[in-house]
Formats: C-alpha cells, structure tokens, sequence
C-alpha cells in the first residue's frame, strides 16, 4: 500500500518517497488494463451539478474546515452517480481533520508545513491539516482543488486503480517515479474535471481558474522527480477541466513526455 499525499508551502507540490530520479527514461507503456482501460473511462462526462462554496474569511479555521466539507459534499454527489454507471461500487469517503497530523500517520512519515492533506487507501479517509499558508488568502480556488484532487486518490481506490498501481513492477527509480507522476497527476485531471461539472460557480469568473492554473507549481527542479513538472500539471489540470470526462484523464495511456 502507497500513502498518497498533497502538501503545500508556498505553492509547492511533494510527495514524500525515498531516493532521487534519474534521467534515464521510464519504461513505456503501462501493460495493466486495470490502469489503461478502466471501466471508470468509459462513463463519460461527470453529471452537471450544482456546488455553493461556503463563505471563507482569512484564517477563520473553523470557516475553511466547513468550506471544505461542504465541496467533498458535492464530490460526493458527484463521483456517485458516475462511478455507480461505471460499473463501480461506490462507498463515501471519511473526512477527518487534525491541528496536527501525527508524524506516522498511517504507517508514513509526515512532514513539517503546517498545511496538508492527506489520503490513506488502506481506511478510506482523506485528512486536512489547515495552517497559515492556506488560510492567509483562502478566496482563490486552492482548498477547492485540494478537495477535489485528494478526492481523486478516493476514485482511484475505488476503481481498483490504486490496487493495479500497487502492482505495477519497475526496473530502475525513473520507472518508479514515472507511475508515481501517473497516479498524482490523474488525480489532478479529476479534479479538474470535477470543477468543469459545477462550473460557473456562484460568484467565479475565468480569472479564478487561472490563477489556480498558475498557483499549481509541480516539482520543484531541485527535488524528486514524483508528481510532475509545472507544464505536466497544467496540461492534465487543463485536459479535465476542458472536457469534464474523467476519460480524458487516462494518465496510464499517455506517453511519457506528457507525465514528464
């Protein structure tokens, strides 16, 4: 079982895996079908629906907890409806939030920043740690994606997707870390996608999805290679929220270079 996490500090996006990628190229294609021809592709666009945001005021905690409640409410809604025509056997997502997430929390190390969260497949939960760096400026669309991303890991779990992944063997860390790019990046592609099925949202303009657009940084040059570059990002945030079908978000079929 892999430990799936979203952590930010000034924008940044980590996974926290051991070692460090290479250059050399990951192994291409991906042969599961479970991965690359889930049934969870073939349902189409997400149904239209309709999502309040709850009211935010800066570092109003109680606020932001409520807010993000209230979007896995809609997710809910939602990834219902189509993972049941999917063919998939739907089961709600537990939602707990913490001042501090334990350093072990399920069985992982935790880092430091004081906001994250966090999804643990092996109980089904996603966990908000909410501190200074999301609650400062909290009007953008931030914890809405963060909730509809994280959410995505639930779908994957769900759709057997996490389970497949888990499976997958690798030769070297660079093919390690490409399935790594594949899964979090998938996730961004949901939640994009997600977005897409509730948009315009009362009070939202195309100004608010830019600027999420460009908050969305990827690795950091320095770092890892797990979760993508900044123009990998955009393009599977961009793809879910221009189709709104979880189709068009088959990370696990595309070719390398666009889950570089």
């Amino acid at each position: 079982m892999k430990l799936l996490m979203f952590a930010a500090l000034t924008g940044a996006l980590m996974m926290p895996l051991a070692g460090t990628a290479t250059a050399q190229a990951a192994a291409y294609p991906v042969k599961s079908s479970q991965l690359t021809a889930n049934p969870l592709y073939e349902a189409g666009a997400l149904p239209t629906t309709t999502c309040t945001e709850e009211s935010l005021e800066p570092n109003n905690l109680k606020q932001a907890r409520d807010y993000l409640d209230g979007i896995v409410a809609c997710l809910e809604t939602t990834w219902e409806q189509h993972l049941t025509k999917a063919g998939v056997t739907y089961r709600p997502v537990k939602v707990r939030h913490m001042n501090r997430i334990p350093k072990k929390y399920c069985g992982f190390d935790v880092g430091k920043e004081n906001s994250q969260a966090w999804y643990c497949d092996r109980t089904e939960t996603l966990v908000f740690q909410l501190g200074k760096d999301w609650l400062d400026e909290p009007d953008d669309l931030w914890l809405f994606d963060t909730a509809a991303s994280m959410y995505g890991y639930h779908v994957q779990k769900l759709a057997g997707i996490t389970k497949a992944y888990d499976k997958l063997s690798y030769d070297k860390k660079a093919e390690m870390y490409e399935q790594d790019r594949r899964v979090s990046l998938q996730t961004e592609c949901f939640g994009a996608a997600f977005l897409k099925s509730v948009w315009p949202l009362e009070g939202r303009n195309m100004s608010d999805w830019n600027t999420l657009v460009r908050l969305l940084q990827g690795d950091d040059p320095d770092e890892f290679r797990d979760y993508g570059r900044p123009a990998s990002v955009r393009y599977w945030l961009k793809r879910g929220f221009t189709t709104g079908d979880p189709g068009s978000c088959n990370t696990w079929a595309a070719p390398s270079s666009k889950v570089a």
